[in-house]
């Protein structure tokens, strides 16, 4: 069934049906999962709303700062793949960007590995359903931008792992027979959005440069929460993402 997914024939929608004719503002965009980064961001930069992503339950302002000359583009995305996916391409129809960095929380499959360290992925488990209608059928998508993002990672000096993850629609579905499979497979983490994102870029010709950083840990002895509120509001993220976006 998941091979009847994809198909290459025209769209009936398109973007230019609720958005008009393709904007370019700028060439890079940052896509954030905290709000008390994207606050921080907007208390402490000076930022400019340049554009919006609309839906009947509230639209999502689009804005922009400048960082070390350049013009980077950021918006808050919701949670999930489908979503997190649609808003990409609408990011890049909206503004011109076609290079991405994205960056959040994950649990962690191999605390020994990823303790300490930002999670540079190299492929994703597609345990989620919109990835599908962008690429053929596949266990795992390349996440191309890895090695890029490794050679920023080792010249900023940032302590990082290289690894397999796992991208899943459920977070009450990681039962303990998924979690065994994956990190059989090698996978170090789990998240909600990367394989669509990625998908959907390859489709439109986007580049996606995207790193996590371990919080809650899915383990055989149990599920250790501790860590997650840290890792989903690390403010070292961001920058970390600005030193990416100006080297992309």
């Amino acid at each position: 069934m998941l091979k009847d997914f994809y198909d290459e024939t025209e769209p009936i929608v398109k973007l230019e049906h609720f958005y008009g004719e393709q904007k370019h503002l700028v060439d890079k965009c940052i896509i954030i999962f905290s709000k008390e980064i994207h606050d921080h961001i907007l208390e402490k930069f000076h930022c400019e709303e340049i554009a919006s992503l609309g839906a009947c339950n509230g639209s999502i302002p689009i804005y922009c700062l400048e960082y070390k000359g350049e013009k980077i583009a950021f918006y808050l995305t919701s949670i999930g793949s489908a979503v997190a996916s649609s808003a990409c391409y609408e990011a890049h129809w909206l503004t011109g960007a076609t290079k991405f960095v994205m960056f959040g929380s994950c649990g962690s499959l191999d605390p020994e590995q990823t303790t300490g360290r930002f999670i540079v992925p190299t492929e994703s488990y597609r345990g989620e359903g919109a990835s599908f209608y962008y690429a053929p059928a596949s266990d795992y998508i390349d996440i191309k931008g890895c090695d890029k993002l490794e050679a920023i990672f080792t010249e900023l000096k940032v302590p990082y792992v290289k690894g397999r993850v796992w991208t899943t629609d459920s977070m009450l579905r990681e039962t303990k027979g998924l979690v065994a499979k994956r990190r059989e497979e090698g996978c170090i983490a789990v998240e909600m959005e990367l394989a669509g994102v990625q998908a959907v870029c390859d489709f439109y010709g986007l580049e996606l440069y995207d790193f996590l950083e371990a919080g809650d840990v899915l383990a055989d002895s149990g599920y250790e929460v501790e860590a997650l509120n840290a890792a989903n509001h690390d403010l070292g993220k961001f920058y970390i993402g600005l030193d990416i976006a100006v080297r992309i």
